[in-house]
């Protein structure tokens, strides 16, 4: 079933401040990824921290980085040897700099530097104006309003990967009911679909809990996985 739920963007960026005090998801305990901070970093390094958990866990793929902005995670990925894809309806230039977490140094991007993008709303299947999911090993839901479901679906329906860090219902097909965080219903409802999930968190304030699927993806480590 169906529901219009309908949120101010105001709302949406709470969702994304607001921390979860969760301590296991999907029958798991949430492992911290290691970062150099003895602190939480700010909400704005999160691209950098995933990329950082990206490349630990995974070896080099096809990904889609699904609403994925001005592409940064994307250049960083394509930079680790990943052959990765911005899909979003907006199109935004890449940023001029960053800060690598590693070296706590800001890094320039070169004027001429591009990443692959798809300007189009993302779908489980092929259609007018959107990019589907058939050729991506690995599909990225960074705090992607509307696409969660759509990304368990694709990865349902083709086998490929995913890993989301969702925060809010907004566009989505459906939302939690009374009690249940949203993480914990999109974990549930890859496991309906028999996509086992694992969790993880990373070191930056807000909602810092993602949901792995490996799927077909080529993995860099042992990742534990749970029967659906």
């Amino acid at each position: 079933m169906s529901f219009n739920v309908d949120f101010s963007a105001a709302q949406a960026a709470h969702c994304e401040d607001e921390p979860l005090a969760l301590a296991s998801l999907a029958g798991q305990s949430i492992p911290l990824f290691a970062d150099r901070s003895r602190n939480l970093r700010l909400k704005r390094f999160r691209t950098q921290l995933l990329h950082q958990w990206l490349i630990a866990t995974f070896a080099p793929c096809r990904v889609a980085d699904v609403g994925g902005g001005k592409g940064l995670l994307a250049y960083l990925l394509d930079g680790s040897g990943f052959h990765s894809t911005v899909i979003d309806p907006l199109d935004q230039p890449l940023p001029d700099k960053y800060k690598d977490v590693l070296t706590d140094q800001r890094v320039k991007i070169p004027p001429t530097a591009r990443v692959e993008r798809r300007t189009a709303a993302f779908q489980t299947e092929e259609a007018a104006g959107s990019e589907a999911a058939a050729g991506y090993d690995l599909l990225i839901g960074l705090h992607a309003h509307g696409s969660n479901a759509r990304i368990i679906d694709a990865a349902a329906r083709y086998g490929c990967g995913f890993v989301l860090m969702p925060c809010c219902v907004i566009d989505e097909p459906f939302f939690p009911r009374l009690g249940v965080l949203w993480i914990e219903c999109l974990a549930d409802y890859a496991a309906r679909q028999g996509l086992p999930v694992f969790p993880f968190r990373l070191n930056f304030k807000g909602q810092n809990i993602g949901l792995c699927y490996a799927g077909r993806a080529p993995r860099n480590t042992t990742i534990p996985l749970i029967s659906a």
